[in-house]
C-alpha cells in the first residue's frame, strides 16, 4: 500500500531555471500541463528541479511503493521484413544469426518461466515474411492451454498491423482473433516517435504513428489493455517528444486503456544509426521525469532497468518512475543493440535494488494487482554467477531533490 507522500508544495526547491516556476505552480496545483510546459521541462537545464516535480507527482500517486513483476520475455523470431534503421534485432531470413523457434521450443521456454514463478509472458518478435497469422494464434493457444495462470502480453501494434495485412483481416478482427486465442494484453513497443518526419527516417516500413494509435484504441475498445512507449535519444527533437506524449495523453483520455508508459533509451550500436551517440544518464532521467509530469492520466511510469542499467533505474525512482519492470530472462532486442546489462535479474535482486533506493518493493501482475506468493510460491532460487552492473545491494540511495 502506498505511504503518504513526504513532499509538500511548501517544500518545493528554489528552481535554478526561472522558466520552471510557472510549470511548477501548475504541477503543485494539480493542473494539466500543455505542450509549451512540456517543452520548457525538456529544455530546462535544472534536472534536479524537474526531477523534484516528477517525484512530487510520483509520491502523491504511489507514496514509497515501487512495483516489479516476475516475467519471461519470449521472442519467437528475429526474421523481419521491416529493416528499420533503429533496429539491431531484425534479420533477413538467410542472414547469420537469423532464427525462428518451433512452437514446441517456445512452449518449452515458457515452461521454464512458469517453473520460476512467472506471472507474465512478454511476447514480441520480427515481422516474418513466411509465417502465417495462424502460427501466432497457435502459439498463443498452446501457451494458454499449458499455462492458463500466466498472463499473455503479446504482440505490438506494429505486429498487429502486419498480421492484419497478411491475413487480409481488419484491425478489429485481427485483435478479436488474438483475444479469442488467449492474448490478455498488448505490450507498448513500436511507438518510437509518432511524428512522420522521424518515422520516415528510422522506421519507414512500420505502421504510421497514427495507425499505431488507432490499433491501440481498437484494442482498448474490445477490452485488451496495453502499454505505451517512446524511443528517445536518436534524431527526434524536444518538440517531437512532447507531441508524442501529448498524443498518448489524448488517446488515454478517450479509452483509458493504457496501463503503463515506458520511455525507451535508444541503443545505437549495430543499427543503421550507429553514428549517433547514446543517450546520457541526464537524458534518461529527463525522459522519465517529463513523461511523469505530462502523462497525468497514466498511472504508472516504468524505469526499464534492462535499458537504463540498474544504477540509473534506481535513481529514476526519485525522478517519477514507480516500476522497474521485471525479471525478464533472455532479453534479445536491446542486447543485440549493444546493451551491457544482464538479461535476467532474480526476484530477490529486484527487491534489494528497490530497497537500496529507499523504496518499498511490491510484486505485481501485469495489471498491477499485488501478487500473493503464499498462493503462488516462488520455487527455490538458483545460484547465479551473473553480475549485476551498477547493482547496490547494501547501501541506501537517497537523493534530496
Amino acid at each position: 500500500m502506498a505511504t503518504k507522500t513526504q513532499l509538500t508544495a511548501q517544500s518545493a526547491p528554489a528552481f535554478q531555471d526561472a522558466k520552471l516556476e510557472p510549470v511548477a505552480k501548475k504541477v503543485l496545483a494539480g493542473e494539466r500541463l500543455n505542450s509549451a510546459d512540456g517543452l520548457a521541462l525538456y529544455e530546462s537545464h535544472d534536472l534536479l528541479g524537474v526531477g523534484w516535480l516528477a517525484n512530487f507527482v510520483r509520491e502523491k500517486r504511489h507514496g514509497n511503493v515501487t512495483y516489479f513483476n516476475v516475467n519471461r520475455h519470449i521472442n519467437p523470431t528475429n526474421v523481419c521484413v521491416a529493416h528499420c534503421k533503429l533496429c539491431a534485432f531484425g534479420r533477413s531470413p538467410d542472414s547469420p544469426g537469423a532464427y525462428t523457434f518451433a512452437l514446441d521450443e517456445i512452449w518449452q521456454r515458457a515452461g521454464e518461466g512458469a517453473a520460476e514463478g512467472a506471472t507474465e509472458f512478454h511476447i514480441v518478435g520480427g515481422l516474418h515474411p513466411d509465417l502465417s497469422f495462424e502460427y501466432y494464434l497457435e502459439l498463443i493457444r498452446g501457451l494458454k492451454q499449458r499455462f492458463p495462470q500466466v498472463h499473455l502480453k503479446a504482440f505490438t501494434m506494429v505486429e498487429v498491423g502486419y498480421y492484419a495485412r497478411i491475413s487480409k483481416l481488419s484491425i478489429r478482427d485481427t485483435l478479436l482473433a488474438m483475444k479469442a486465442a488467449g492474448v490478455d494484453s498488448l505490450p507498448g513497443g513500436g511507438a518510437e516517435i509518432f511524428h512522420p518526419r522521424v518515422r520516415k527516417i528510422i522506421c519507414d516500413h512500420k505502421v504510421s504513428g497514427q495507425m499505431w494509435l488507432q490499433i491501440a484504441r481498437t484494442a482498448h475498445e474490445i477490452g485488451l489493455r496495453s502499454n505505451a512507449t517512446m524511443l528517445y535519444g536518436h534524431i527526434e527533437t524536444n518538440e517531437e517528444r512532447v507531441d508524442h506524449l501529448v498524443q498518448l495523453r489524448d488517446s488515454q483520455d478517450k479509452t483509458h486503456g493504457f496501463v503503463a508508459f515506458i520511455p525507451l533509451a535508444f541503443h545505437p550500436a549495430n543499427t543503421g544509426l550507429s553514428h549517433i551517440p547514446s543517450p546520457t544518464g541526464f537524458d534518461d532521467l529527463k525522459a522519465i521525469a517529463c513523461s511523469r509530469l505530462l502523462l497525468d492520466n497514466f498511472d504508472h511510469i516504468k524505469a526499464y532497468w534492462i535499458m537504463l542499467t540498474p544504477r540509473i533505474a534506481q535513481v529514476a525512482l526519485r525522478f517519477g518512475a514507480n516500476d522497474l519492470d521485471g525479471t525478464v530472462v533472455e532479453e534479445k532486442i536491446y542486447h543485440d543493440a549493444g546493451a551491457t546489462t544482464p538479461e535476467h535479474m532474480t526476484r530477490a535482486e529486484l527487491e534489494r535494488l528497490i530497497r537500496a533506493a529507499g523504496r518499498v518493493p511490491v510484486e505485481r501482475d501485469t495489471l498491477y494487482n499485488p501478487v500473493d506468493r503464499e498462493k503462488m510460491p516462488i520455487p527455490p532460487a538458483r545460484v547465479s554467477s551473473r553480475s549485476i552492473d551498477g547493482f547496490i545491494p547494501e547501501t541506501s540511495l537517497t537523493l534530496n531533490i
